[in-house]
């Protein structure tokens, strides 16, 4: 299967991890040798509930005996879609009350930036340096990279960037600006928190200036941090919210979420001003429904920080420096990106899964599943000092 999959899949790096997978359950992945990895990425933060959840498994096949996909997404009122957009509504403040339900975050990065510049009528977008919004063109341009932009260039014009946690930068937002996106934790760049109120001063000076301010929920959303998103815990509420990743139980699914009179200005002048054709599947749309139900109805969000907790207990060695993030999004920082990538792939052999972070390239990402259990916390861990007692010994100028 590898000699195919290099053959016939288009790859994103010359060298893939390859991992040929059987099976997967629970906080496990199989490989097709029967070997067990511990998955602490969680599919880069998407399988909030693990592998094959069974509250998710049972919602996907309830809706497979009922449809599949019968219309293009707005005209027809679809079950599924409607209780996930409703249960939403329920969870977030009273002003975000109407979801528009896509296929990934970054296309619902899209349909946000649509969405204010309709709103306001202007075009100035301001995004973070270091931001990572996704892949499309819209999204890419909201990275300041050049490494990773010019290739593709020109991409949409008019964006300009701040530097994230620097009040001194927010007098560049202004009455040309239509919005400010931010990630409300920086992933790609580390997993970096906002502080000092940065998020509420942001949003002070959007609403002084008339700007909105749209937070990407794509990677902290869904419980990861102890509250539904991220926003919650830092005092402030943006006008529209972006959510993908971990929101679909395993499946693709994005959305973004405003005000009813927001979200309402999609629908005229023009008539489809976003469409998507398989936006709110009503079988992802279940798949979605059953993992937000599951994380609102259980202890998950409180257990994530304990479990937080216990990560950082266990996670104290010479080689970590400190540990970024938040709840079950963390991210060891060592001392090299050798040293990080040569962890990272000993792990794979001993049968943890870790993964990269985009742009900090000294840092190990550490996303597990919500429903992790405290012992399987212990083993991986226990794993990771072992390797990093390893290459400390094995190398001497750490």
């Amino acid at each position: 299967m590898k000699d195919d999959f290099i053959t016939y899949q288009a790859q994103t790096t010359p060298h893939p991890l390859a991992l040929e997978v059987s099976y997967a359950e629970g906080s496990y992945i199989y490989d097709t040798n029967n070997k067990a990895y511990l998955d602490f990425v969680a599919g880069v933060s998407a399988c909030s509930l693990g592998h094959r959840h069974p509250r998710v498994i049972n919602a996907i096949k309830a809706q497979l005996e009922k449809y599949l996909h019968v219309m293009v997404y707005g005209e027809y009122a679809q079950e599924p879609a409607v209780k996930l957009s409703k249960l939403l509504a329920k969870n977030l403040p009273k002003s975000l009350n109407k979801t528009y339900l896509v296929n990934s975050g970054t296309e619902a990065i899209e349909g946000a930036l649509k969405l204010a510049r309709r709103a306001t009528g202007r075009t100035e977008i301001i995004a973070a340096h270091k931001a990572y919004h996704g892949n499309t063109m819209g999204s890419l341009s909201l990275m300041d990279i050049e490494e990773r932009t010019a290739p593709f260039k020109p991409l949409i014009e008019d964006v300009n960037f701040i530097e994230f946690n620097n009040e001194e930068h927010l007098s560049k937002i202004s009455d040309k600006t239509a919005c400010v996106i931010l990630e409300t934790i920086q992933g790609g760049a580390g997993f970096i928190l906002p502080k000092n109120d940065y998020l509420k001063k942001v949003k002070d000076r959007c609403k002084t200036v008339g700007a909105l301010l749209i937070l990407d929920e794509i990677q902290p959303g869904f419980g990861r941090t102890g509250t539904l998103f991220g926003f919650q815990n830092f005092n402030v509420v943006p006008d529209i919210v972006v959510m993908g990743k971990g929101m679909g139980g395993g499946l693709p699914i994005g959305a973004f979420t405003a005000s009813n009179s927001l979200m309402d200005l999609l629908s005229d002048n023009p008539k489809l001003g976003h469409i998507t054709t398989f936006g709110g599947n009503p079988v992802i749309a279940a798949s979605a429904l059953a993992t937000l139900q599951e994380i609102t109805e259980t202890n998950l969000m409180q257990e994530a920080l304990k479990k937080e907790k216990l990560f950082r207990k266990l996670l104290k060695h010479p080689l970590i420096s400190e540990i970024r993030g938040s709840g079950l999004m963390l991210a060891p920082i060592l001392p090299s990106a050798e040293i990080a990538s040569e962890v990272i792939l000993a792990c794979q052999e001993k049968g943890l899964i870790l993964f990269w972070l985009l742009f900090e390239n000294k840092a190990l990402r550490i996303s597990p599943p919500l429903t992790i259990s405290e012992e399987e916390i212990k083993k991986g861990c226990g794993i990771i000092i072992d390797i990093l007692n390893s290459v400390k010994s094995n190398n001497k100028s750490c």
